[in-house]
């Protein structure tokens, strides 16, 4: 477990260097030996393997023996209509999907990243599914994660894990961090995984995981490993097929047997019985499921969702319960600002607490598009919707200085000149912030932080806290010596609260789920707190008993669990494997 372990004793272990990387040859010789950097993939069916598929179908079974049969009795017209009637039920089929792999293999194509290797002690840039373990790679804002690696150095690195923890905040990782225990995937401060997404700072980090071997490969394997059930229809189209087989066979016996009783010419009674039995078979009815679930598929590609399996189709109509992970589904997966408080009222954001949002921050905004850090891109957005352009600040207000954030001090500072005067901004955590502040803007007047005023700003962070709200607070400073010491004796202005909000369509197709009788439960790696708070907005949950998280999970044993999970419409801090359950 490289997390437990610092980084020398990895690169030991791995016989890498933090500097050189592997060599070249090193590197070809364990890829030979360990394969590539990449996801495996099922095999893939020809398009004769998918047209034979279709035939598995009972009732095509019961159809092939039926056209038999009937060139037996050499009723070529029935034999050729049959016949007919499962090849074209077969070509919808594979058609179908066929298409829909094909539109799967362009979504998969779209990606294709890169990696910044250092190999013989030069960096160069490759395919990351040349990546072998030991590799060196560092990594910048707006990257993929390539692989499982342990951080060698880091500098204030945020890393977006939604994709495998489900967190809507991005992660600070901390390269020094060393861990005696267990902990689970999203504790782990000093790694980061593959198709993670670098959203602040820096690194450098040793290749530890490849391929399968890596966390997302795990959920990859554990989802192929899962038994594909039959649909419902497929179910009740399977028992109809063998009730309809039973009473053909019961009805060729019984008219056989009356023959016998009846001293009748066994031979055209033979005939008569087969053909009865050819005659009850409703061949139709194939084409016409095939015809109605490929229509359903159309209707479906029409509104963007591929269908690979024409029975996935009628699936849809049999939901009783829909699960839904929290982040980028049910909420936008885009922090925005949602309360603000300027020591006096809520939401009415005073004029320095816009500039101080815009200056202070590393975001950038150019032809009308905001790049960076999520949080810092969501502060100018709603600086802008209140008139305050970043742009147009940073050009009156020129920053001469900069404390970059940092996981210890938890808080980023920023120096700005404008004419003669110096501006210090300062935002962070709020308990942070306070301990840097001697005096609180109210209004228009500076007032001294009293710690009645301390209590009342920690009261009402504590207040945007427990509506899952993750808080900022912020402050300034100004003088005339460019070299003042900064973050000492600075004004606190206010605190702003952001979170990751619902889509705006997700609560009336919720409403029109439960109008149908579907209930919908919500299943995510994120906080208890937040993943509540967005539950009661959506109005899948009302009650704090209606939470479950992970570490419960773990404590149920599956008869517990069945009992449990009908009163539960929130599963938090979930992992790949709890959903899997």
């Amino acid at each position: 477990m490289s997390y437990r372990k610092n980084a020398y004793e990895v690169l030991k272990e791995l016989k890498s260097d933090a500097n050189k990387g592997l060599s070249t040859q090193e590197a070809a010789r364990r890829r030979r030996e360990l394969g590539a950097n990449e996801l495996k993939k099922q095999k893939k069916k020809s398009i004769f393997g998918l047209f034979f598929e279709q035939f598995h179908d009972p009732m095509v079974m019961i159809l092939i023996v039926g056209a038999a049969v009937s060139f037996f009795l050499h009723e070529m017209m029935d034999a050729a209509i049959i016949l007919f009637v499962i090849v074209m039920n077969a070509i919808i089929g594979v058609i179908q999907e066929f298409k829909a792999e094909k539109a799967i293999d362009a979504l998969e194509k779209l990606a294709s990243p890169k990696a910044h290797v250092i190999r013989n002690g030069y960096i160069k840039e490759v395919d990351a599914s040349a990546l072998v373990v030991g590799d060196v790679v560092d990594l910048e804002v707006g990257q993929y994660i390539p692989a499982d690696m342990r951080l060698i150095a880091a500098k204030n690195l945020k890393v977006e894990e939604s994709t495998l923890t489900g967190e809507s905040e991005a992660v600070e990782k901390d390269a020094d961090a060393i861990y005696t225990k267990e902990m689970p995937v999203a504790d782990q401060q000093n790694m980061v995984f593959m198709s993670t997404f670098v959203t602040y700072g820096k690194a450098r980090g040793v290749v530890v995981s490849t391929g399968m071997q890596t966390e997302v490969g795990k959920i990859a394997a554990m989802l192929s490993s899962q038994k594909e059930e039959m649909t419902p229809l497929q179910m009740r189209l399977a028992h109809m097929s063998k009730i309809l087989g039973i009473l053909c066979l019961i009805v060729c016996l019984s008219m056989f047997g009356v023959a016998l009783i009846q001293g009748r010419d066994l031979f055209d009674m033979l005939l008569l019985s087969i053909s009865l039995a050819v005659a009850a078979i409703p061949e139709g009815l194939p084409a016409v499921v095939t015809i109605v679930l490929a229509m359903g598929v159309q209707m479906m590609s029409k509104n963007r969702a591929i269908v690979r399996k024409l029975h996935a189709v009628e699936t849809l109509g049999s939901v009783s319960v829909i699960c839904s992970d929290k982040t980028g589904t049910l909420t936008q997966n885009k922090m925005h600002v949602v309360k603000c408080w300027n020591n006096q009222v809520y939401d009415v954001p005073d004029q320095e607490l816009l500039r101080a949002l815009v200056l202070c921050n590393n975001a950038i905004l150019q032809q009308g598009e905001l790049m960076g850090e999520s949080t810092e891109s969501a502060l100018v957005s709603y600086a802008l919707t209140h008139g305050v352009d970043k742009n147009d600040e940073e050009s009156r207000y020129v920053r001469v200085n900069e404390l970059p954030f940092d996981s210890n001090r938890k808080k980023m500072t920023t120096l700005h000149q404008h004419g003669s005067t110096y501006y210090a901004y300062t935002k962070g955590a709020v308990e942070r912030i306070l301990e840097s502040c001697t005096h609180v803007k109210s209004g228009t007047q500076i007032i001294k932080l009293s710690s009645y005023e301390r209590n009342r700003i920690m009261d009402v962070a504590k207040k945007m806290s427990n509506e899952a709200l993750r808080v900022l607070a912020v402050a300034y400073r100004r003088t005339t010596d460019p070299y003042a010491t900064l973050e000492q004796q600075m004004t606190f202005i206010g605190l702003v609260g952001l979170m990751d909000p619902p889509r705006e369509e997700v609560k009336d197709a919720i409403c029109t789920c439960h109008s149908a009788g579907i209930d919908v439960a919500m299943i995510t790696g994120d906080h208890p707190l937040t993943a509540f708070a967005i539950a009661r907005q959506l109005g899948i949950a009302k009650d704090e008993k209606q939470i479950i998280t992970g570490m419960e999970l773990d404590e149920l044993s599956d008869d517990q669990l069945v009992k449990k999970v009908s009163h539960c419409r929130v599963f938090a801090r979930v992992t790949p494997q709890h959903k899997v359950r």
